[in-house]
């Protein structure tokens, strides 16, 4: 499976939900390759300080910002792991493009905020170009760093994500929670 966590709008939780999932996946007994797509290479940075702190499972990690770099090694590499988790960066750039047409899965994180679901047309906008290209893409939204408990910000947002045709909004909201940043920037997952 390769799946991108991606997003136009940064800020929105990415390169956290990329690292615990790789995490999450690596503890579950997959063969995890943590791909880096974004300039910042906080994935990377991420990966590097749970490998340095002696923390299992130590990911394979790779940083590939450049867009052919990306494409050429996820040709290359892909079938060398079970999974594939690719960080793309908080802006339309070629990386992204080349991540939305390899993945079989995007999942997009959003903020219940309205500048976040503002910006949702153009993640939209590539989804539909990348499915133009490749069958079988699946998108998923997911609420990130909601409030705590019911609140009338996470109702609208997942409301104005169900105006959108491009990608399934997942029921799961992700709480924000301050130890899941502050352990993912320790190379930390739970547990």
């Amino acid at each position: 499976m390769i799946l991108a966590v991606a997003n136009t709008k940064g800020g929105v939780g990415k390169t956290t939900l990329a690292f615990l999932i790789s995490v999450a996946r690596a503890r579950a007994g997959r063969d995890v390759w943590l791909v880096d797509a974004d300039p910042q290479g906080s994935a990377s940075t991420a990966a590097t300080v749970q490998a340095d702190g002696g923390r299992e499972p130590v990911l394979a990690c790779s940083a590939y910002p450049d867009a052919r770099a990306l494409g050429s090694q996820l040709r290359r590499q892909a079938s060398k792991f079970e999974d594939i988790v690719i960080d793309v960066g908080g802006r339309d750039t070629e990386a992204l493009r080349i991540a939305l047409v390899l993945a079989d899965t995007v999942l997009i994180p959003v903020q219940p905020r309205g500048l976040d679901i503002w910006a949702l047309g153009a993640i939209a906008s590539l989804m539909e170009g990348a499915r133009s290209t490749r069958d079988g893409l699946r998108a998923l939204a997911v609420i990130n760093l909601a409030d705590p408990g019911i609140s009338a910000d996470n109702t609208d947002a997942v409301a104005a994500l169900t105006d959108f045709s491009a990608f399934e909004v997942l029921t799961t909201q992700l709480v924000r929670r301050k130890a899941f940043a502050a352990a993912a920037a320790h190379g930390m997952a739970w547990g």
